[in-house]
């Protein structure tokens, strides 16, 4: 079954975003339950590509895995012919989310309430009594003449892979993928995804107390990751003197940020004042700083790449990983790490990744930082309802750059919400 966008009702009251541009955010574009659920409607549900997985972790026929977008929840499956399929979690029957594992193996997939049974493309293949029941010579109960078993499939979505990564859109009037990155965007996709076999190293999983917008902001934003965090300053993996690019598609609402590694340990300008800069901060394990340079990056060592709306695709030195932002509501959202190398890594390379990848996740070395500020954001934002933010460092327009001392993603990034989102 292909389920059709909900129509928002135009009768929600929405409250007004007053100022011009997109410069200074009203607090109540992180709090205020109408806007979250046109956001839903708008950017999750209708118009837009959704990331729901690697490939790497559906490899054989049968294999899913139980993800979300937005807040309802899919299952992503391979079937029996190999082809990639996003179905929703929700029996056509009485509408119970019959999938209960994260990731597993199926032949079918079967409801447990009344055993509704739907193939691994989503049709519906059998229903208990369908013709009735015989008893004392009558046949009784049963569905209707008319019950046609290819109008109660699961509702399917449209699935597009490029590279080992799957997105999927409830919308089968969405634009094709490649359109919808854009050639930047796709140029910066590619280089991680560029066609080697991925092989999966775990995740992270994590709820955070705060917007869904503050995580795709944290990673449109390169004024924070040399004041906030000590490791990235002091160790010069990310630092606002490195050489640096900041890209967007046409319409800004994609990002890449990439810069190139510097200064490890250097006092100066950008260091000066900088309470998060230890100059006498050693590591007990070198290896954690064991970067070798891949000859796919090209001269960065390191890109953020946010497609949005939930999606971040991480390459910080060696180290790998989606990260998949599932909204529950205006205040939290749930982010999933999947750490991942290439069928080819060396083992060496492959223990690399996985040790680099203490940088980040709930408890990281750089990312527990993230986390916590987003939270206390959010706790102001729940209070001072008439307040707005100021994302004014590089000016009031949205432009790629060639530094980071610079708003200007988030301030593309606004710019397009508010023009999809109607304020």
């Amino acid at each position: 079954m292909i389920e059709q966008p909900i129509a928002f009702a135009a009768s929600q009251a929405m409250p007004r975003w007053e100022s011009p541009g997109s410069s200074r955010i009203p607090y109540w574009a992180y709090t205020d339950d109408a806007v979250y659920q046109r956001e839903l409607e708008r950017l999750f549900y209708t118009g837009h590509w959704c990331y729901v997985g690697l490939e790497a972790e559906i490899p054989n026929v049968g294999d899913f895995k139980r993800t979300k977008v937005g807040e309802r929840s899919v299952i992503l499956i391979r079937d029996k012919e190999g082809g990639l399929n996003v179905v929703e979690n929700r029996c056509a029957h009485r509408g119970v989310a019959f999938c209960r594992e994260r990731q597993g193996n199926r032949t079918e997939l079967v409801c447990p309430y009344h055993q509704w049974n739907y193939n691994l493309k989503g049709d519906l293949q059998g229903v208990p009594f369908r013709r009735g029941l015989k008893q004392d010579g009558r046949t009784i109960g049963g569905m209707p003449a008319d019950f046609d078993l290819k109008q109660h499939g699961l509702t399917k979505l449209k699935v597009a892979a490029r590279g080992g990564a799957v997105f999927a859109s409830f919308d089968h009037d969405v634009p094709p993928l490649e359109d919808y990155f854009g050639p930047t965007i796709c140029r910066y996709f590619d280089r991680v995804f560029d066609g080697r076999k991925l092989t999966l190293l775990g995740y992270n999983r994590q709820r955070i107390p705060g917007n869904w917008k503050l995580m795709q902001e944290n990673i449109k934003d390169p004024y924070h990751p040399g004041l906030l965090h000590a490791w990235f300053v002091t160790f010069g993996l990310w630092r606002s003197d490195n050489k640096a690019q900041l890209l967007m598609d046409a319409r800004h609402r994609h990002a890449a940020m990439i810069s190139t590694r510097g200064n490890a340990g250097q006092a100066g300008a950008a260091t000066s004042g900088v309470t998060s800069f230890k100059d006498t901060m050693k590591l007990n394990d070198e290896r954690f700083l064991d970067v070798v340079h891949e000859p796919w990056w090209g001269e960065p060592t390191a890109v953020m790449t946010t497609i949005f709306p939930s999606l971040i695709i991480q390459q910080q030195v060696n180290s790998l990983s989606t990260r998949h932002i599932q909204p529950n509501g205006p205040n939290s959202f749930d982010f999933v790490w999947t750490h991942f190398g290439f069928e080819s890594d060396t083992p060496e390379m492959q223990r690399r990744r996985l040790r680099q990848a203490n940088l980040f996740g709930p408890a990281g070395f750089v990312s527990a930082d993230d986390g916590e500020v987003i939270e206390f954001s959010q706790d102001s934002f729940a209070v001072h309802k008439g307040a707005s933010t100021v994302v004014e460092l590089g000016g009031r327009e949205a432009e790629d750059t060639d530094h980071m001392v610079t708003e200007t993603l988030i301030r593309g990034m606004y710019a397009y919400w508010r023009e999809v989102m109607g304020l």
